[in-house]
């Protein structure tokens, strides 16, 4: 049996998150087309016959300027120090390849075996067009494996998990095989109501919003709905606006398919009630950061 931790680690939005659910079978990370969508690094546990992969997604590594971004970086950079094994994932487009140039130097003093992974091969016109990529990526750095998938569809991943399997240390699993992730309903809820926030919203209100769980009322009685009552937090009053939208009808949207993507979560029906409220600048505040989670 071999067990231990893997870090999930590249540039923003290359597909972490999406790998991370490919690889559960389940819906933790939530995911969207806008970068630093992950802002925690979140745990998953993948059982395999012969192994305990434990993964730790983790925000985009970027340049950061406020002090959220720096408090995002540094948790990616820190799991570093604390794994079996990192999986360095970069996507195949041009900017991508640029942007996982740029990451590669920070993972050469980490003393984890590394293994790289190309993703979104899906986007590729022909399969030709995939080994200049891998000949350029194979000279960034001492990777132990370079596998190219597409995590959005599935191609590649048993691949690139068996060759995680391969560099883990052998031992007992580390977590009983039932438990999925060791973050709380509470947290989970509150990302996936962010997560709608990032979808349905566009240009910077996603970057200043924040979700804090105020209540989380388990049922007494089995047919009745988990009431969940949650706070949209955001920087300034025009972002309040866009978040109710006209007549409550943005609102309304966030609500709805976040209370179905809570009620796959619980496995029941929830009763979900949404409020926004104006912080002044809660992302470049140390006071701030606190309050909302970070």
């Amino acid at each position: 049996m071999k067990s231990g931790f893997v870090a999930i680690i590249g540039a923003p939005n290359v597909g972490k998150s999406t790998f991370l659910n490919q690889a559960l079978g389940f819906k933790l990370a939530i995911t969207s087309d806008k970068p630093q969508t992950t802002r925690h690094r979140l745990l998953g546990v993948h059982n395999l016959p012969e192994a305990q992969i434990v993964f730790l997604d983790t925000p985009g590594i970027h340049v950061a300027k406020s002090a959220l971004n720096r408090r995002m970086v540094a948790a990616a950079e820190e799991t570093l120090n604390e794994v079996d094994a990192v999986l360095f994932m970069a996507e195949i487009t041009a900017k991508g390849m640029e942007r996982a140039q740029a990451v590669a130097p920070r993972l050469a003093k980490v003393n984890a075996p590394v293994i790289m992974a190309l993703n979104k091969i899906d986007l590729l016109p022909k399969k030709e067009a995939l080994l200049p990529l891998l000949s350029r990526a194979a000279q960034w750095g001492d990777w132990k494996a370079l596998v190219p998938i597409s995590a959005q569809n599935g191609d590649g991943v048993e691949e690139l998990l068996g060759e995680l399997t391969e560099v883990l240390p052998e031992g007992p699993p580390l977590f009983d095989p039932e438990v999925i992730t060791d973050l709380p309903l509470r947290f989970l809820a509150a990302e996936l109501i962010r997560e709608k926030v990032f979808r349905l919203t566009g240009q910077e209100v996603p970057y200043s919003t924040a979700v804090t769980v105020d209540q989380y009322l388990e049922p007494e009685e089995a047919d009745r709905p988990v009431a969940i009552t949650a706070t949209i937090h955001v920087e300034r009053e025009g972002h309040k606006g866009i978040i109710i939208g006209k007549g409550g009808a943005m609102i309304k949207k966030i609500g709805t398919q976040a209370r179905l993507d809570l009620e796959k979560l619980v496995g029941g029906p929830v009763f979900l009630d949404l409020l926004v409220r104006v912080e002044p600048k809660w992302s470049r505040q140390e006071q701030g950061l606190k309050k909302m989670g970070y």
